[in-house]
């Protein structure tokens, strides 16, 4: 006798499912409004919700080894956690992409500024700047502002 798990079947609808009806799945599962972030962020924290309560979350091992690294990285300060201290600024880590006169270029943004060809920058100008030869808002080159520099 073979059961059938259909939570494989759960998290492959997801891909399809209306927006509204997401964000629906999303009050049922976690008892709170949906957050204004994109589809793919809803899709895949209900996916994991799902999962959690199919399968069980962390271990409560896990849950303790995660909360001190946190406190590590912000001494204990659970306000800091959440926060972003420059709201525009991309999530350290991010890759951003562009395209010049047919050469593909990649930054990552680090912690304290940004790297380039294994370099670090503080500014995304300068980047744009090495790249093009000319001056440059460097959040509208990599797109980040339209040219009236809003986000």
């Amino acid at each position: 006798m073979t059961t059938h798990d259909p939570i494989p079947a759960r998290l492959a609808a997801l891909k399809t499912t209306p927006t509204p009806d997401l964000k629906k799945q999303w009050r049922d599962l976690f008892d709170s409004e949906p957050p204004p972030f994109n589809r793919r962020y809803l899709e895949s924290r209900i996916a994991y919700r799902i999962q959690e309560l199919a399968y069980g979350g962390l271990k409560p091992e896990t849950i303790r080894r995660l909360e001190r690294l946190g406190e590590e990285l912000d001494g204990g300060d659970k306000k800091k956690r959440g926060m972003r201290l420059d709201r525009d600024r991309p999530i350290t880590g991010t890759r951003l992409l562009r395209e010049w006169q047919g050469v593909e270029y990649i930054v990552t943004v680090t912690a304290d500024g940004f790297e380039w060809q294994g370099r670090p920058y503080k500014s995304l100008s300068a980047i744009a700047r090495a790249i093009t030869g000319t001056r440059w808002n460097g959040w509208v080159f990599f797109g980040l502002k339209n040219h009236r520099g809003r986000a």
